[in-house]
């Protein structure tokens, strides 16, 4: 592996572990309402769903780059 792609490999690592979805929220909670949070999302009910869909995805490509490469 040439040095440059290890310097970026490098780089991408340290900065995704810098990453932050969403900062904590001081003082342990949001609110302090009694209702039941916020709704799940509409994807939510399909995330095998889509797991499997992309499992299929993988090993159909795969299969059609090695006819295409043969």
């Amino acid at each position: 592996m040439k040095t440059i792609n290890k310097l970026v490999l490098t780089f991408f690592l340290f900065a995704i572990s810098l990453a932050n979805a969403a900062p904590p929220i001081p003082g342990g909670g949001g609110g302090g309402g009694n209702g039941t949070g916020s709704p799940a999302s509409p994807i939510d009910m399909y995330v095998y769903v889509l797991g499997i869909v992309a499992i299929g995805f993988i090993v159909y490509f795969t299969k059609k780059y090695k006819t295409v490469k043969a």
